[in-house]
């Protein structure tokens, strides 16, 4: 493969900091051969290591109170001018992700113009099967997708009526709509710190989590409230809202030991 290979991620708000996308452009680049340009689309760029290409965040045209949730993720950077990066692929990657293993199969894997993502764990049975992405990780070309940020904008307050913070569910949904299928990353190479690595329930009071002996592995997710800080120090949630923080019986599996390893990948 020649040229660079774009990777894309997003900071906006307090959610997370600078150190998460240095740390994350740093896994990317030692864990692959190809010339690797990584940008990042943010409102705050102090403390990105000047190895991160700063953009500045895609903008949706809509009312405040509508510019909310993941949609900044998954319709925004729908943009067809994302970055002055029209025409290219580029592969786009959660700051709550952590790279396990070697990535150039990944940059090598999309053919044509194709979208691709993660069949999402949640939905493998049932009447979503196969209907949702989990998008921790996509890739696509910028140019191909400008008609989700332009339905999106259409009708903000219908779309997240439908859908609330599915955020996710709406970008399978359109591209499904328009493509007929999504096209997923082989099963092996993502899996879950939450469906993958936790153990069952009583174990996990005395067990840490396992990172799965999988060939071929190259990144564990970290989607729910127990994320990347809180795996390492062993925090289930360090948010105290009654929906986040566990509480009664629910204390007994929403539990989480120290997890050493994660630090040996997120540096």
């Amino acid at each position: 493969m020649s040229g660079k290979t774009n990777v894309i991620c997003i900071k906006w708000g307090t959610s997370y900091v600078a150190e998460d996308v240095n740390k994350l452009c740093a896994a990317v680049k030692r864990n692959t051969t190809r010339d690797i340009d990584f940008y990042c689309f943010t409102e705050h760029p102090e403390g990105l290591s000047p190895d991160v290409i700063v953009r500045p965040l895609p903008v949706l045209h809509v009312a405040p109170e509508d510019n909310k949730y993941a949609y900044r993720k998954e319709a925004a950077l729908c943009d067809d001018a994302l970055g002055g990066l029209t025409g290219r692929r580029v592969f786009f990657f959660d700051l709550d992700s952590l790279i396990v293993g070697n990535l150039d199969a990944l940059f090598d894997y999309p053919q044509g113009d194709r979208f691709y993502i993660i069949n999402d764990w949640k939905h493998r049975r049932g009447r979503k099967k196969n209907q949702v992405g989990q998008a921790s990780c996509y890739s696509f070309v910028v140019g191909t997708l400008g008609y989700v940020k332009k339905d999106f904008e259409a009708d903000p307050k219908g779309v997240i009526a439908r859908y609330f913070t599915a955020s996710q569910e709406y970008l399978s949904a359109k591209v499904i709509e328009k493509y007929g299928a999504l096209n997923f990353w082989p099963d092996d190479w993502f899996k879950s710190f939450r469906f993958h690595c936790m153990r069952n329930y009583v174990l996990r009071w005395f067990l840490p989590p396992k990172l799965p002996e999988i060939r071929g592995l190259k990144m564990v997710a970290f989607h729910g409230v127990t994320g990347i800080r809180e795996a390492i120090d062993g925090v289930w949630s360090r948010d105290t809202r009654s929906s986040k923080h566990p509480r009664g019986y629910k204390k007994l599996y929403k539990h989480v030991r120290p997890t050493p390893w994660v630090s040996d990948y997120w540096r």
